[in-house]
């Protein structure tokens, strides 16, 4: 968390940093008439991808299917319109990569598979993503919790070793698994044995 915020207050450093960089090698007013034209540019750059993504997220929906890109894209661009509002020139240059669909393609793919689908594995045991163990019990235990006692056939106490048994057991032979169902002929078509 703390890397996080590290990095939050770098993007500010570097950007005064940059504009009094920019300021000596172009002068005071041409600098600000740069940051200017780059937070015009970037905002009507998110006005027409919001659009755009509003349109997509609409078509999705009306298809029946998860607008799961598209949500994403909406979040990159309201990340977008704060950076490119907010004065400064690397603001502005990071707010127009994501609004940009083809340098938001990567950092969308990126965020999905580095942050999203870990959390969401992370919270849901794996449901999200598919990945649930489904091969027996896991870490190779036999399903009945800790402290259960011996399996069935080992020694010890409990059925199949000496000692005591918890619970009443019944033991079933092959005739009590028999079902005896009547046969009258009344439910069998024509020409069929």
């Amino acid at each position: 968390m703390l890397r996080y915020l590290g990095l939050l207050l770098l993007i500010p450093l570097l950007d005064s940093l940059f504009l009094v960089f920019v300021a000596t090698q172009i002068g005071a007013p041409l600098t600000v008439l740069l940051v200017v034209l780059t937070a015009l540019l970037g905002l009507l750059l998110v006005r027409a991808e919001s659009r755009h993504t509003i349109r997509g997220i609409q078509r999705k929906l009306a298809a029946g299917e998860l607008p799961t890109d598209e949500l994403l894209d909406g979040a990159f661009l309201l990340v977008a319109g704060a950076l490119t509002i907010t004065p400064g020139l690397v603001t502005d240059a990071l707010g127009i990569l994501l609004v940009v669909p083809v340098t938001r393609a990567p950092i969308r793919w990126a965020v999905r598979e580095k942050v999203i689908v870990p959390y969401m594995d992370e919270k849901s045991g794996g449901f999200a993503t598919g990945n649930v163990y489904i091969g027996g019990f896991p870490f190779g235990g036999d399903g009945r919790g800790p402290g259960a006692g011996p399996r069935a056939g080992s020694p010890g106490p409990g059925p199949g070793g000496p000692g005591p048994t918890s619970g009443d057991a019944y033991d079933l032979d092959e005739d009590a698994y028999e079902v005896d169902f009547e046969d009258d002929d009344s439910d069998r078509r024509p020409g069929v044995e």
